[in-house]
């Protein structure tokens, strides 16, 4: 059994479910989940949790993430990107300053209005759902992060400009596109997205399907599963006693005293907590109130005892 996450690169046609199927049939395994939708002409990193690690899919999830995109000026669309009904098209007279101006504005907190080919649900049902229907929703704005934008290339002559995105979670990098194209006045949509990177996962390290299929009838496979407790490497590390073994194989609370290094005053920050055998058990946090560890999330492969 497989406990862990795999890097796995999303190519253009397959959805972010059809990735999770594909993987259920490569490793032989139900339990497995990925950590953020990519649109289906979208490619890049698609970390993917295996086993015990879908308990990590929200944390992965809420990780900063880097895209490359290609903003096409000129023309919008219904969906925001090239795959859409055109919806106008306007003469492009912005010069490259004004671009890269209008580019930095963006830069930092801003309010984003989610769009309607979104997953989002609104009363219960998807966004994209009624935006098939032809039915278009009132939406909040949601704030969202854009931590930096880094330009490539603009390609004067086709209207285009390259750019790589460092953004919080819940950004739509083709809604962050469109804005864009809507301070420069001539509009603008998506033609191509790439993620590059989820956290500490990079595109370098990323495996297609294929390959990972391959590397399952090579029974090579756990070279290139992360471990769980390597992707929580932010929280700090205690180890509980030998003779207290039996808590924390159950489940249970324990005591700064039941650790192999008493900790006098303790953070209520998550720890991960490990038994005498140098084993992951979890993630905890301290409770004042009752003075003792409690689990905040459990790992562990043993048996109870």
């Amino acid at each position: 059994m497989i406990n862990g996450i795999i890097n796995v690169y999303k190519e253009k046609g397959y959805t972010s479910h059809d990735v999770v199927a594909k993987m259920r049939g490569i490793l032989r395994i139900k339990k497995i989940g990925h950590t953020g939708t990519l649109d289906p002409d979208a490619e890049g990193v698609l970390p993917v949790c295996i086993g015990k690690a879908t308990k990590l899919v929200d944390l992965i999830t809420n990780k900063d993430k880097t895209y490359e995109a290609v903003l096409k000026l000129g023309i919008t669309t219904d969906t925001q990107d090239i795959t859409g009904t055109v919806l106008t098209r306007k003469d492009v007279t912005v010069t490259i300053p004004e671009i890269e101006e209008a580019i930095r504005s963006y830069i930092g907190e801003y309010m984003q209005l989610p769009p309607m080919y979104s997953a989002i649900k609104v009363n219960g049902k998807k966004l994209y759902e009624l935006a098939r229907q032809g039915k278009e929703v009132e939406r909040k704005r949601r704030k969202v992060y854009i931590h930096d934008i880094r330009i490539l290339k603009i390609d004067a002559l086709q209207h285009e400009v390259s750019m790589s995105v460092d953004c919080g979670k819940g950004t739509y990098i083709r809604t962050l596109l469109h804005d864009i194209g809507e301070t420069l006045g001539c509009g603008g949509t998506m033609k191509s997205l790439t993620r590059t990177a989820v956290g500490d996962f990079h595109l370098k390290d990323a495996y297609k399907l294929s390959e990972i299929e391959k590397m399952v009838h090579n029974e090579q496979i756990n070279t290139i599963v992360y471990p769980i407790d390597g992707i929580l490497s932010d929280y700090s590390r205690i180890t509980v006693a030998r003779e207290y073994s039996k808590l924390i194989y159950n489940g249970n609370p324990f005591q700064t005293s039941h650790l192999t290094e008493p900790i006098q005053y303790p953070s209520t920050d998550w720890v991960r907590v490990y038994d005498a055998d140098d084993d992951f058990i979890g993630i905890y946090q301290y409770d004042y109130g009752r003075k003792s560890y409690r689990p905040v999330k459990l790992f562990m492969t043993k048996h109870t005892i």
